[in-house]
């Protein structure tokens, strides 16, 4: 019986080593070798400091700047421990709203946000403006919503449109390996690169 025992203990141990140690960190350094921006996370610098990440969406509110799509993340009320609050782009709490298209509350925040955004009958506005990815950090908006917003973009710094609309344009990316996904922009990108731009 003890030899039984002492077999299992062997195949356990053997199993944690090889799967649980050497596997992981074989892992881990084929990535970082192989690819080394997007296993450090993706992370975009500016004059040397990290401002974000290419897979993680960031909350811009200013005129001057693009925005992405909602984000549904909430954090802990900090006055009530039993509630939450909104936290957009809250990479430690990932999720949806799981709010369903006859829900009243998210038919109402649809139709704020729209309001906000200054939709109107002649220009509706994308529909990934108004609503939440699965995970809420969704980066990107589709080059529809990138294109809605541009004149509102140039007039708040003063550019012309077509120089806002051609920065669109170099920072669409298309569907991997043209058959997967949708074309679509990074946000975090957009901005900065209009950061960028010489001061006018």
């Amino acid at each position: 019986m003890l030899r039984h025992f002492r077999a299992s203990f062997v195949i356990l141990l053997l199993m944690t080593v090889l799967l649980g140690l050497a596997y992981p960190l074989a892992m881990t350094g084929a990535a970082r070798a192989l690819f080394p921006a997007q296993a450090a996370g993706s992370l975009i610098e500016r004059d040397g400091k990290v401002v974000g990440s290419a897979l993680i969406g960031q909350n811009f509110a200013d005129d001057r700047y693009f925005q992405g799509r909602p984000s549904a993340t909430t954090d802990t009320d900090p006055k009530d421990p039993t509630k939450t609050v909104p936290a957009p782009y809250n990479a430690a709490n990932s999720a949806g709203s799981n709010l369903g298209p006859t829900s009243k509350a998210l038919v109402d925040r649809v139709k704020e946000d729209v309001e906000r955004l200054g939709g109107a009958a002649n220009k509706p506005v994308p529909g990934d403006l108004v609503t939440t990815s699965g995970s809420g950090l969704d980066p990107h908006i589709s080059p529809a919503a990138a294109a809605w917003q541009v004149a509102r973009v140039a007039k708040a710094r003063n550019l012309p449109e077509a120089e806002v609309q051609k920065l669109v344009a170099q920072h669409t990316m298309g569907r991997e390996l043209g058959v997967l996904g949708e074309s679509r922009v990074n946000v975090l990108k957009l901005n900065l690169a209009l950061d960028a731009l010489p001061k006018r």
